[in-house]
């Protein structure tokens, strides 16, 4: 009895040890393009609603800079300043930044927007910080820290200017 005991506890720390080389076998930089999908998606698709046609604000983008986005400082509702110019630069934004990071492209730079838009989405809706912001910072900083990894134009670009 004793030694099936064994075998099975055996067996289970085989099992773990095999599970764990084979998690720490996925490539960082897989991981890393994962992550950069996962921050990117969401603001591509919010870009993609901003426009009519090329550079053409939706009438939605323009109502809701305009009359409902509020800064929210302080205890204080402050409208938007200059909110056409705005929801223009949230707009160009929400498709350039993302972008760069599908493809890994000035992949630190491209998170830091996207974690400033993240801060200045936090300050006009703060219900959405657990759901939504707080991901995206925290993706946004991983990004900015470890950059886009092997997957990314970022490495093919640095090594032509070395």
């Amino acid at each position: 009895m004793k030694t099936e005991a064994t075998s099975s506890h055996r067996f289970g720390v085989a099992l773990i040890k095999r599970t764990e080389g084979l998690l720490a076998s996925v490539s960082p930089s897989l991981s890393l393009l994962i992550l950069r999908l996962a921050l990117a998606i969401p603001f591509l698709k919010s870009g993609m609603t901003k426009w009519d046609g090329f550079l053409t604000l939706s009438q939605g983008a323009r109502f809701l800079f305009e009359q409902e986005f509020k800064l929210h400082i302080l205890g204080r509702e402050i409208p938007y300043p200059f909110p056409l110019a705005m929801a223009t630069a949230a707009g160009i934004g929400e498709l350039i930044l993302p972008v760069f990071l599908i493809l890994g492209l000035a992949t630190r730079f491209a998170a830091l927007g996207l974690l400033v838009m993240t801060a200045i989405i936090q300050l006009t809706i703060p219900d959405g910080w657990a759901n939504f912001h707080l991901p995206w910072a925290a993706m946004a900083i991983a990004l900015v820290v470890f950059g886009g990894g092997r997957i990314a134009i970022d490495p093919f670009v640095v090594s032509r200017f070395k």
